[in-house]
């Protein structure tokens, strides 16, 4: 990921991406257990299909909370390790080390771009009332519109991501042209250290979510120049992949991890806060990987708007679009029903009100 950061030029960084997807294609496309991973990684004694992931340190995921909630039948969860970003996760399932990933919708379009045969089949992330990314700048700045950072620095957590895209749309939305886009830098800093490189005046802008903006805000001095929920309102951002290679030979196993995860984000959704983190509290702790419980105090909501994290076109199209403007995809050659599928989901398939609760029950407004 720091290499990246100094690639200089716009157009370098593209190349690279799509070296990097080249490579991931034709790996999927020799089919090279070898090279690309370890293949399927079979079932329990039960009969039950194991399907190996990534996980998120301090961290509960819905699909962690499904299993813990009892919402899988024909399915096991074995964790890899944790992954250090969205787009190296959908690259380690496109690959073979794994059987599902998470990712910015726009990298994920990417990768299928690439030639990667994945789809999206659940909504993984994104913005709602309480949870959000905001980009926030000094209060002493003097920094007050998007013109006002031609020649600045943002502060990122990776590149070809949620951060880069809805700055350079935000940029683009406020009437900058892709010259003047293009002479706003950003950097990739871990998001432990944006704040403090924002307040040192090493950045301009910091890109901040949960526990890094509670706390930022909570010391005063910044504000908000512009938030991903203020581009789209409530919106999902990510979504759930896996190969369809892997979607043709296990679909039950997919069927049940879809209807399972999709329950687990309504679960989520429609339970109190206090009991969310007291389950996420007793997930952690059984799970024995010496994790740091101080996060959970943080949590807030879910970030899926949608009930049981249901895929809408637009979610994807909005990306597409984004990489046809930017050059790096061809006008009519890809569309977001290409991209994903609603057909596991029991919110989307008419096993449940799109409304209903986590078994199908009446929730109240």
């Amino acid at each position: 990921m720091g290499m990246l950061e100094y690639l200089g030029t716009s157009a370098r960084r593209r190349k690279l991406y799509r070296a990097v997807y080249a490579l991931l294609a034709l790996c999927l496309i020799a089919g090279s257990a070898a090279a690309c991973g370890k293949g399927d990684s079979g079932a329990t004694a039960d009969g039950r299909t194991i399907i190996r992931y990534q996980g998120t340190t301090g961290q509960v995921a819905p699909f962690e909370l499904a299993a813990d909630l009892g919402y899988f039948s024909k399915i096991q969860l074995h964790w890899e390790g944790d992954t250090t970003s969205g787009p190296a996760n959908i690259q380690a399932a496109a690959t073979k080390q794994i059987e599902f990933g998470s990712a910015f919708n726009g990298a994920v379009v990417k990768l299928a771009a690439g030639g990667a045969p994945i789809t999206s089949v659940l909504s993984s992330y994104g913005a709602d009332d309480q949870s959000f990314t905001g980009y926030y700048v000094r209060d002493d700045s003097g920094i007050t519109s998007a013109r006002d950072l031609i020649g600045k620095k943002v502060g990122v957590n990776t590149l070809g991501a949620h951060h880069e895209f809805v700055t350079r749309e935000w940029l683009h939305q406020q009437g900058l042209s892709e010259a003047e886009i293009k002479q706003v830098q950003l950097v990739v800093l871990p998001p432990v250290s944006t704040e403090e490189a924002l307040r040192k005046g090493q950045i301009d802008v910091a890109a901040l979510s949960s526990v890094f903006r509670d706390t930022a805000i909570a010391r005063g001095g910044l504000h908000p120049l512009y938030t991903d929920k203020d581009l789209f309102g409530q919106f999902d951002y990510g979504t759930f992949v896996f190969r369809k290679d892997y979607i043709a030979a296990h679909q039950d196993a997919v069927r049940d991890f879809v209807q399972g995860t999709a329950r687990a984000i309504r679960w989520a959704q429609v339970t109190p806060r206090d009991q969310v983190v007291a389950r996420f509290t007793d997930i952690i702790t059984k799970r024995g990987r010496n994790e740091n419980l101080e996060l959970l105090k943080y949590y807030r909501s879910t970030g899926i708007p949608v009930p049981g994290g249901v895929i809408a076109d637009r979610e994807l199209q909005i990306w597409i679009d984004w990489l046809v403007r930017n050059g790096e995809l061809p006008q009519g050659k890809y569309k977001a029903t290409d991209l994903y599928t609603n057909q596991y989901n029991p919110y989307a398939n008419g096993t449940y009100s799109p409304t209903a609760g986590p078994t199908g029950e009446a929730v109240a407004k």
